[in-house]
């Protein structure tokens, strides 16, 4: 166990408690400050500029050079049913009441896809855990187990479980954080045909989940957490993300002293590295670090499981699929690290192709500042994303291509 969560365990729960309320409110890198949030203040100040302005740029999705690069994408069957997703969508929708319905449900091409933010001081659609009814919830349940994998499922849980954890940690503030502080929305009608989606948004936790025929993508998909482990309270054991943190640190040490060169961008990790969080559907990320074609044959599959830690939220059928797809432009594929790679190193990497973005950081404090040294990187808070580049997140190429096929 490292030496900063030792130092937590070492703080008497009762105190952390009673420790000052601290706002999550951080934009991604490179973005203007927070300003005023939202949480009884109003939605304004940077988060809302940045909402606004990301809103204002017609969908294009990640690019290398603001080019969508053509052909990456097709209609076509997988082989892999969707029905049980379908069915556990319209159990859920059906379990919701006239009003809880208006506010939930969306046409399929709707911007709400893109009103999705990691932090939590974010006005939401659609209907929280924190307004279901135990059959509700039930449903909602059936929804995310239909859709993920268990160990999709479970961190998903974990996640909801730590933003529990967050709110005990500042005194008891269980108006902005909390477990049951997670929205659900639907786009379209759930189909066996015809395309849908659901969204969950919420602090630290986003899942688009789109369907088309036997079809899925899940992305963006935000995972992460502050505290990173829970050493007290109602879930005092819960962890999240240990298994991407390891394996990204053996697949850096496995990288020979040339590959290291090329894939280490920075040595030291000093602040926050993540290009595509929250308002970032059109960002430019160039290539960067070591070409995985300079990789050996085990190299190459030591990359390929530490994909699947990710790729492997979705449920289990169609995360073949999907990982058949990035393992098909694996050549294609950079693997790019910023900081030191020791046991208690804090780190930043990137996993990037014409298919796959993955992003893993190691985030400065933001909720627990007066536990951690303001602006220094630190364990125990965690953001990662995974997109699709060149235009598939939120399915929007899918959905493009089947517009054009059959026009609505």
């Amino acid at each position: 166990m490292n030496r900063r969560r030792l130092a937590l365990l070492a703080v008497p729960f009762a105190a952390l408690a009673a420790a000052p309320l601290l706002l999550d409110a951080q934009p991604p890198a490179g973005g203007p400050p927070p300003g005023g949030g939202g949480g009884g203040g109003g939605f304004g100040g940077g988060f809302g500029q940045m909402e606004t302005r990301a809103l204002a740029e017609p969908f294009k999705g990640v690019t290398t050079n603001g080019t969508v690069t053509p052909g990456l994408y097709s209609i076509r069957s997988t082989g892999v049913s969707t029905e049980p997703v379908m069915r556990a969508a319209n159990a859920f929708v059906t379990a919701l009441t006239t009003e809880q319905r208006a506010k939930t449900l969306y046409p399929v091409n709707d911007d709400e896809w893109r009103k999705w933010a990691n932090v939590h001081r974010y006005p939401r659609q659609g209907v929280s855990y924190d307004e279901m009814s135990p059959a509700q919830k039930s449903a909602a349940h059936a929804l995310l187990a239909a859709s993920l994998s268990a160990k999709g499922l479970k961190q998903s849980e974990d996640i909801m479980h730590l933003n529990e954890t967050l709110a005990e940690l500042n005194n008891n503030n269980f108006e902005e954080y909390g477990e049951g502080k997670y929205y659900l929305t639907v786009m379209g009608t759930p189909s066996a045909k015809e395309p849908w989606g659901w969204q969950l948004d919420g602090h630290h936790l986003i899942i688009n989940y789109f369907v088309l025929g036997d079809q899925v993508v899940m992305t963006p998909s935000f995972w992460g957490s502050e505290p990173s482990v829970a050493t007290a309270g109602k879930y005092a054991g819960t962890s999240i993300m240990e298994d991407e943190q390891h394996a990204g640190l053996t697949m850096v040490r496995s990288l020979t002293p040339q590959q290291r060169e090329r894939a280490v961008l920075e040595p030291k990790k000093t602040g926050n590295n993540i290009r595509a969080q929250l308002f970032s559907d059109n960002v430019v990320v160039d290539y960067a670090g070591v070409p995985v074609s300079s990789f050996t044959a085990s190299q190459k599959q030591q990359l390929v499981d530490l994909i699947e830690l990710y790729v492997g939220n979705l449920r289990d059928e169609h995360a073949r699929v999907h990982l058949a797809d990035v393992e098909a432009r694996l050549d294609e594929t950079y693997f790019a690290w910023v900081g030191e790679t020791n046991d208690d190193s804090v780190f930043y990497y990137r996993i990037h192709s014409p298919v796959v973005l993955i992003e893993f950081d190691h985030q400065t404090p933001v909720g627990l500042t007066h536990l951690y040294p303001r602006g220094v990187p630190y364990k125990e808070h965690i953001h990662a994303v995974v997109r699709t580049p060149n235009g598939n997140d939120y399915g929007k190429d899918l959905l493009r291509q089947h517009y054009e096929r059959q026009p609505h």
